[in-house]
């Protein structure tokens, strides 16, 4: 009989979800194995829009530069491109993934960090080499098949898919991250709401020399719309920069009801060429899949012991970018509340935080992906392109955009209109960082919530408002300038307070919990030679902020406080479930 192998964390999948829990768990010292059933990390690009709040991620894990080395930067990601073809008639343009002038400058002001486009099977190994650097212990074409959990922990069987033999890992904690079809999710009897299989998409990655279609006018997007390009899939033809500009992926619709096509390179081939728009460009097929657009999320993300991420509990289209981001998000919301409860400092009610933060945003963001493809069919009513009707009808209606009469100016303002609204999938700033949790981990401070001056989708609007993430505000200590957000993770709680307010201090120093200070103001380790701090802290100098080592604010007192040492370990102890 086969030894049971003992870990503390178990996760089922080295995607994005898996592949983040496993480096945050490591980097904060949590002993954890990754089993996937594949034989290596993603071979196809798939995700790759990286927001800035991954971004903030990456950072406080250390592995931000590396992938900034790799990744496509932001400013060749973003004149998103409507068009016939490649090669054919322009339609217009979104100035996308904040670069048009008023939205970049809402991007430097709220954060330290830049979006950029990394695909998949370029980031999947930067977590994992990471992870595995410090401690995950990885094991491929190893395929989960079952668990069982009780009080103290989850024995899972595996099936070495090598030897054909299967044994059992027992952990204390089992997360799946084991992707839309997650089995974990199954048998953990997860309910999900929305429904799969919606809509039919094939992706295609090919190699073909683009630039002179493409490098004029970067961009990550070009959206082709073509007669069939509304069939299935998510809303156009799109053809995907991948690596600029030799390496592609094109995404085209398909009838879900009549089931995907052949995928053979000779179709392959022949879809390149429809939205590409040259048959003379050599052109190399990699590789081709279907797969179906799903508009489900789970309603609850755990059960006992077991927990999902990523694909596994949301389950939407590519549209908006926001499938890997809200993986990697989720897995950091996860470790460090395992990793307290794993040493004792928190009370496994903690736990129960996770859906309670998480499950809103996944439902969020699984319903703003599914309405960004609805977001598209105006573009085609602009064009008449909805009805049934021949190729050559549709020629004439893009054409017809052209004339000098009334009908043709009011057709041009109604596609100007349509394509400027795709802001809402190319830059909905507000949708990447206006997170605000609440849960049993987040102490509310009274204070009425004050909403949002500016549509929440489209613009950040930072806070201190306990289960907001922290601001960013650029500060200096010595000959340093650093972001507020670089003074609080690293997998513990801070301290935020002022000057002249050595009880915030004091208190902190007193908790059993390591609680590190950051004090803000002049002659102090630092300072705020801007003021940006002083406007955004919505705290006079005597209050405080207590962030969490996800950089989310958990409790705020706005003034001094007497009873400061009081005030805070209550604090703690009803974000670490002990109250």
């Amino acid at each position: 009989m086969s030894t049971v192998v003992e870990t503390d964390v178990l996760i089922v999948g080295s995607g994005p979800a898996g592949a983040s829990a496993a480096l945050a768990l490591s980097t904060y010292g949590v002993p954890n194995i990754v089993v996937t059933r594949y034989a290596s990390l993603a071979d196809t690009p798939r995700a790759h829009i990286t927001n800035q709040r991954t971004m903030e991620v990456l950072r406080d894990l250390g592995v931000e530069q590396e992938v900034v080395a790799q990744a496509t930067p932001q400013h060749l990601m973003g004149n998103t491109t409507f068009c016939t073809s490649l090669a054919g008639e322009e339609l217009g343009r979104v100035r996308s993934w904040g670069n048009d002038p008023l939205v970049q400058a809402e991007h430097e002001l709220a954060s330290p960090t830049r979006m950029c486009d990394m695909p998949q099977h370029l980031m999947e190994p930067v977590l994992v080499n990471a992870a595995v650097a410090r401690g995950t212990r990885l094991r491929f074409e190893t395929e989960y098949l079952s668990h069982t959990q009780d009080a103290d922990g989850v024995t899972a069987t595996v099936r070495d898919r090598l030897r054909g033999d299967t044994y059992e890992i027992r952990a204390k904690y089992l997360i799946g991250a084991d992707g839309g079809r997650s089995k974990v999710a199954a048998d953990a009897g997860l309910p999900m709401g929305g429904q799969m299989g919606v809509a039919g998409s094939i992706n295609i990655v090919f190699e073909a020399d683009l630039a002179k279609y493409t490098a004029h006018r970067p961009s990550t997007l070009y959206w082709v719309l073509a007669p069939g390009a509304t069939v299935g899939g998510i809303g156009a033809g799109l053809v995907r920069c991948v690596r600029p500009w030799t390496e592609w992926l094109i995404v085209w619709g398909y009838d879900v009801t009549a089931g995907a096509p052949d995928l053979t390179t000779a179709y392959a081939e022949s879809v390149v060429r429809k939205l590409v728009g040259d048959d003379d460009i050599p052109v190399t097929i990699k590789s081709s899949s279907a797969w179906t657009v799903n508009e489900m999320y789970a309603e609850r993300y755990a059960n006992g012991r077991v927990f999902c991420a990523g694909d596994a509990v949301h389950r939407h289209p590519p549209s908006n970018g926001l499938g890997s981001n809200t993986s990697v998000q989720d897995a950091y919301n996860l470790a460090w509340k395992l990793k307290l409860v794993l040493d004792g400092t928190a009370h496994p009610r903690l736990l129960d935080s996770y859906t309670a933060e998480r499950a809103p945003i996944g439902r969020q963001v699984v319903t703003r992906a599914n309405q960004s493809i609805r977001e598209t069919a105006p573009v085609f009513e602009a064009l008449d392109g909805l009805s049934p009707q021949t190729p050559e009808q549709l020629w004439a209606n893009i054409t017809a955009r052209k004339d000098s009469t009334e009908a043709a100016g009011k057709q041009r303002a109604e596609l100007r209109e349509a394509i400027a609204f795709k802001a809402y999938e190319f830059n909905a700033h507000g949708v990447d960082l206006n997170q605000r949790y609440a849960s049993g981990a987040i102490v509310p401070d009274g204070a009425p919530d004050p909403g949002f001056a500016r549509d929440p989708e489209l613009h950040h609007q930072p806070s201190t408002r306990p289960g907001a993430r922290l601001p960013h505000a650029w500060i200096t200590s010595g000959s340093r300038t650093l972001s507020t957000l670089d003074t609080v993770g690293r997998g513990r709680f801070t301290l935020l307070t002022g000057i002249g307010v050595e009880d915030w201090v004091r208190a902190a120093s007193a908790q059993d919990l390591p609680v590190a200070t950051v004090v803000i103001g002049p002659g102090q380790e630092y300072e705020d030679p801007y003021g940006d701090w002083a406007r955004l802290s919505e705290i006079s100098d005597a209050g405080a902020l207590l962030v969490r080592p996800d950089g989310f604010v958990a409790f705020r007192h706005a003034s001094a406080a007497p009873d400061a040492g009081e005030l805070l370990a209550d604090a703690l102890r009803t974000v670490l479930g002990h109250a």
